[in-house]
């Protein structure tokens, strides 16, 4: 009988215990606030550079292009540092979908976290569309001087294709039609 009590006081303290992992789900929420904003204010000083100086070459043209897709590559990591602290929060310590407060029966996810293994493949195709968006920017200012930077160019090309084709098919993958 005293082993049954040592037991369920063991439980509840594992139980409680998995409240540490706040700390990394705030954590990963302030950083995606962060990038959110870093990205915006790249974005919006790309603007006012542009309405500020007239295009005078394509080489200056190209740096802001750049410079826009880079703040919205900030954006996609604010998304996976988002994705990343919600995932936790549902893995972990709780449910959360205010939308269906006091509603259990028609309570869904989000973003569909129920195993680890769907907050990974959520995170991957995230962490992939912002190495698609940091390659697009490289390729922007990317000058074609003989037939190995063309080929060079070509083969990223294809690479970003492959990638893209990649994340579609593992969403259809996994979801009947």
């Amino acid at each position: 009988m005293p082993s049954r009590w040592i037991e369920r006081r063991f439980e509840r303290l594992i139980w409680k215990f998995r409240l540490v992992s706040i700390v990394p789900v705030v954590l990963s929420l302030l950083g995606s606030v962060g990038c959110f904003v870093i990205g915006a204010i790249e974005v919006v000083s790309t603007f006012f550079v542009i309405l500020r100086i007239p295009f005078s070459s394509q080489s200056y043209a190209a740096k802001t292009i750049a410079q826009m897709v880079g703040g919205v590559d900030y954006f996609v990591i604010g998304i996976a540092l988002l994705i990343f602290g919600y995932g936790i929060y549902e893995l972990v310590i709780s449910d959360l979908d205010p939308r269906h407060e006091g509603e259990p029966e028609q309570h869904t996810n989000i973003l569909s976290v129920n195993s680890l293994q769907s907050l990974k493949n959520n995170l991957s195709n995230v962490i992939v569309v912002g190495l698609i968006v940091a390659a697009f920017k490289k390729t922007i200012g990317f000058e074609v001087e003989n037939a190995t930077d063309l080929l060079a160019l070509c083969g990223s090309v294809a690479m970003l294709a492959l990638s893209a084709w990649l994340i579609v098919r593992s969403h259809g993958a996994g979801h009947p039609s």
